[in-house]
């Protein structure tokens, strides 16, 4: 494993430990609307990243960055990967502040955004040969942002998790993929468009339907 890699994972787990641990670390840089808008405190959009609600939330989000982020270095390079996971953490949480920002109460932890960024770059490569669990990456992706998008727009109180961060980090992940590599995207636009369904209606859902924030 890249030794990058192992040190994302390393930082991620430890300060989402303290924050189980430390309250007030938690509430100090966790993603939180109110926060951001009223009191500038725009380290919260990278901050929120490492920190997660629960052991199961944390294992989750780092055992599929364990799955993809391989496939990102190999086809991205080192700076290529931490570039599409950092901005897709950023951004993500960017795409909640538009998304909630009627909403000051609002707020989330996790590395979904960049982790969602990191798999759609990375099944963008190769949606067929990619295998988890013995699914196909793209089918895999699919069920993967499904579950995001249930899981938005059927909230559960106190949940906390970003999942309109997965949109976002997905996005820009998709985007770089494409930017960087055309030909392959365009070679896979198939199964791209199947992995990205979920994405689309929950789209469909904010835009049209106006059913979040």
């Amino acid at each position: 494993m890249n030794i990058v890699l192992i040190i994302i994972i390393a930082i991620t787990c430890i300060t989402s430990y303290i924050g189980f641990q430390k309250p007030e670390i938690f509430q100090k840089y966790k993603f939180e609307v109110g926060a951001i808008q009223r009191r500038k405190e725009y380290i919260r959009l990278l901050s929120a990243g490492f920190l997660h609600g629960d052991w199961m939330h944390l294992f989750f989000n780092m055992l599929t960055l364990y799955f993809f982020a391989p496939i990102a270095i190999y086809g991205f390079g080192v700076v290529g990967f931490l570039i599409i996971y950092i901005a897709s953490i950023i951004l993500g949480n960017l795409f909640c502040l538009i998304v909630y920002k009627n909403v000051p109460f609002y707020s989330a932890i996790g590395a979904s955004g960049g982790v969602s960024g990191v798999l759609f770059a990375a099944v963008a490569l190769a949606p067929k040969e990619i295998e988890v669990n013995f699914l196909p990456g793209y089918l895999f992706g699919a069920l993967y942002f499904g579950y995001s998008v249930y899981m938005m727009l059927n909230p559960r109180a106190h949940d906390n998790i970003g999942h309109a961060a997965h949109l976002g980090g997905a996005f820009f992940g998709l985007v770089y993929a494409v930017a960087v590599y055309p030909q392959v995207a365009m070679q896979n636009a198939v199964y791209l468009g199947i992995m990205a369904l979920p994405l689309i209606y929950l789209a469909y859902q904010i835009f049209v339907n106006k059913r979040i924030g």
